[in-house]
C-alpha cells in the first residue's frame, strides 16, 4: 500500500523566533519565540491571544514585511526570504483603512489591478463586478470619506480580493466597527470565502469572532516569547450566520474549552500591562 504524502500547507511558519533592538541600548526584547503555525490549503485559521502578545508580529512575518530573527517560512511549499520581497501570493487587510482618499471607491478597488499594468477599461469591469460582491454597488463614485465604516470595510475587502490572493492575512479588521456591523462583515467574509476558499490567517483579540469564523483557532501565550499553547479544531457546521452559531451548546462548549486555555495567559499579560 503506497504512502499517500501529506499535502503541502499553504502557509507554513516553522519555529520562529524575533527578536528587537531594546530601549536605550537595553537587552534586545524577544517578541515571539520558537513559534510553529500552518495554515492548510482553503484553510481558515484565527490566531487568539492576550493584548499585546505578538499576534501581529507573526501576521507581519507571514506577509514578508518582516524578516524573522530565525525560523522559516514556506508558501505552498517555497521558502519566503524578506530579500525577495512580500509574500506575493497574499493579500493583506490591516486593522487600519488602506484606502486612498484623494480616489473614488472604484478607483481604489481597482488600483492594484493598474499597478500590475491592467487596462483601466478591464480593471474597471473587474471593479463593478467586486464592488456588486460585497454590497456596493452604485457606491464607486463615492470617496471614503462620503462612506460609513463598514462601507469602507467592504470596499478594503474588494480592493483586497480582486487580486485574487492565494492567502488572506487579516489583522483584526472588523475591530472599529459596531457590533451590528461588525457581524454583517464576518457573515459578509464567509460567504465570500466560502466561494473559492483562500486560506485564511485571520489575527483577532476576539474568542467569540474566532470560533465563528474559523476551521481552527491557535491560541498564544503572552509575551515576552510568544508562541502557540494550544491548537483547537472548530467543528461547527457551515455556513455559518456568526449571531445565530454563538447561541448553539457546541460553541458555547468550544468557548468554555478555549477560554480554559487562555484565561491564564491574559490575566498574566495584565499584571505584566499594570507592573509596566
Amino acid at each position: 500500500m503506497n504512502d499517500v504524502p501529506a499535502p503541502v500547507p499553504a502557509l507554513a511558519l516553522d519555529d520562529i523566533t524575533c527578536r528587537f533592538a531594546g530601549r536605550d541600548g537595553g537587552a534586545p526584547y524577544t517578541a515571539v519565540s520558537h513559534a510553529t503555525l500552518t495554515v492548510g490549503a482553503g484553510e481558515f485559521v484565527s490566531v487568539v491571544g492576550p493584548t499585546g502578545c505578538g499576534k501581529s508580529t507573526l501576521l507581519n512575518v507571514a506577509a514578508g514585511l518582516l524578516g524573522p530573527s530565525s525560523g522559516s517560512i514556506k508558501v505552498f511549499g517555497e521558502e519566503l526570504r524578506v530579500a525577495d520581497g512580500v509574500n506575493r501570493r497574499a493579500g493583506y487587510m490591516f486593522q487600519a483603512d488602506a484606502l486612498m482618499p484623494w480616489r473614488t471607491g472604484i478607483d481604489n478597488v481597482i488600483a492594484g489591478l493598474q499597478f500590475r499594468g491592467v487596462a483601466r477599461a478591464e480593471a474597471l469591469k473587474q471593479g463593478e463586478e467586486w464592488l456588486r460582491r460585497v454590497g456596493l454597488a452604485g457606491f464607486g463614485d463615492r470617496y471614503p470619506h462620503q462612506m460609513s465604516g463598514g462601507m469602507r470595510k467592504r470596499l478594503a475587502l474588494a480592493q483586497t480580493l480582486i487580486l485574487s490572493p492565494d492567502i488572506l492575512l487579516m489583522d483584526e479588521p472588523f475591530s472599529a466597527l459596531d457590533v451590528q456591523t461588525r457581524q454583517l462583515m464576518e457573515n459578509e467574509l464567509l460567504a465570500l470565502w466560502a466561494v473559492d476558499k483562500k486560506s485564511v490567517l485571520f489575527i483577532t483579540h476576539d474568542l467569540e469572532e474566532a470560533i465563528a469564523l474559523s476551521d481552527r483557532v491557535v491560541v498564544l501565550s503572552a509575551g515576552p516569547g510568544t508562541h502557540p499553547i494550544g491548537d483547537f479544531r472548530i467543528d461547527l457546521p457551515r455556513p455559518r450566520d456568526v449571531s445565530e452559531i454563538r447561541m448553539t451548546p457546541a460553541f458555547l462548549a468550544l468557548h468554555k474549552e478555549i477560554w480554559g486555555a487562555m484565561k491564564e495567559e491574559v490575566l498574566k499579560a495584565y499584571q505584566q500591562q499594570k507592573v509596566a
